[in-house]
């Protein structure tokens, strides 16, 4: 393992001791792989234990990958399976993405650890961005891929990090860290910002969201999307995003608006006023469209859950390029 990596902590008896081991110990060889058809392709519909389901998907994925393609065994070994849980999984890949020369792993380790443990609704989330991830992405191809590969999911669980920080009043640690953020992921959150869960960064490069801007449960977010102030206005001056929006790439919302459940922005459009809920906005400056059920749309689809950007298309004869 590189210097300066946190070493994987031994199962404790609460499961989320913060402080930081520095006993040495040797790695034991990795477990054998499992069979291919113990990783299934999709997540249940509900799991009574969500978090230690998909714990037990993700390392049966990293045994499956580390067994078919030796070249990333260490790597899945150091991240994924000497770990005892998710929480320190993703503390330990966290850390040593986003650590430098002077912000070291073992603090930031220890610094997400300690937040995931003290926080139950923190790991809550993080699971729902998994399995959302999952379920919306058809290039995500298992809940390890996600976890170690898609920055987007990277970047919002360092960002729960950092609000929490922010409201503990550690708002330079917090601030540090969503520079480092933006700098390594290329994805810029105010640590102040109210994040749901459920949440999909998809590619997320270019992403930004200002310090007043609140983010429902259940929303899909596309690349280079702003939720922006207007000006040099102070106070509360970001967008609102209602639960399970979709708002497509390059789309950008400043001021103080409300977008409603539901609603759709389509890819480029700026948008500068209120979106009631269900409907979609498009273009630049954004016009409303209103809503009108397309066939085979059940009433509790939600944009933010089923991805589709383009039915208004099909729904609306005024439509033209």
């Amino acid at each position: 393992m590189p210097a300066g990596q946190p070493q994987p902590h031994e199962p404790d008896g609460g499961g989320g001791g913060t402080s930081h081991s520095n006993n040495h110990r040797a790695y034991s060889p990795p477990p054998a792989a499992l069979p291919a058809e113990l990783v299934p392709a999709y997540p249940p519909p509900e799991s009574e234990d969500d978090e230690s389901w998909v714990w037990t998907q993700i390392k049966a994925e990293a045994r499956r990958d580390a067994d078919a393609e030796p070249a990333l065994a260490s790597f899945l070994y150091a991240t994924v399976l000497s770990h005892p849980s998710l929480p320190r999984s993703l503390s330990f890949h966290l850390a040593n993405k986003l650590c430098s020369s002077t912000l070291l792993s073992t603090l930031l380790y220890d610094l997400f650890l300690a937040s995931l443990t003290a926080h139950p609704s923190l790991r809550a989330a993080v699971v729902a961005d998994l399995l959302a991830a999952r379920a919306r992405d058809p290039a995500c191809v298992g809940f390890s891929h996600c976890l170690l590969n898609f920055k987007g999911f990277l970047a919002i669980q360092a960002h729960r990090v950092a609000h929490v920080l922010w409201a503990q009043n550690r708002r330079p640690l917090a601030l540090a860290l969503q520079s480092r953020v933006a700098d390594v992921f290329a994805v810029d959150i105010h640590p102040a910002a109210v994040v749901g869960k459920a949440i999909l960064l998809d590619h997320a490069t270019g992403v930004v969201i200002g310090e007043t801007a609140v983010v429902g449960d259940n929303v899909s977010i596309l690349h280079h999307v702003t939720l922006g102030g207007t000006g040099k206005a102070v106070g509360d001056r970001h967008p609102k995003i209602g639960d399970g929006v979709l708002i497509g790439a390059g789309a950008t919302i400043l001021g103080n608006v409300m977008i409603g459940a539901g609603a759709k922005i389509g890819a480029g459009s700026v948008v500068l006023i209120d979106v009631p809920a269900r409907s979609t906005a498009v273009g630049n400056p954004a016009r409303l469209l209103g809503r009108r059920k397309s066939d085979g749309e059940k009433e509790e689809d939600m944009p933010g859950e089923s991805m589709d950007h383009t039915s208004f298309i099909r729904q609306w004869s005024d439509y033209t390029i």
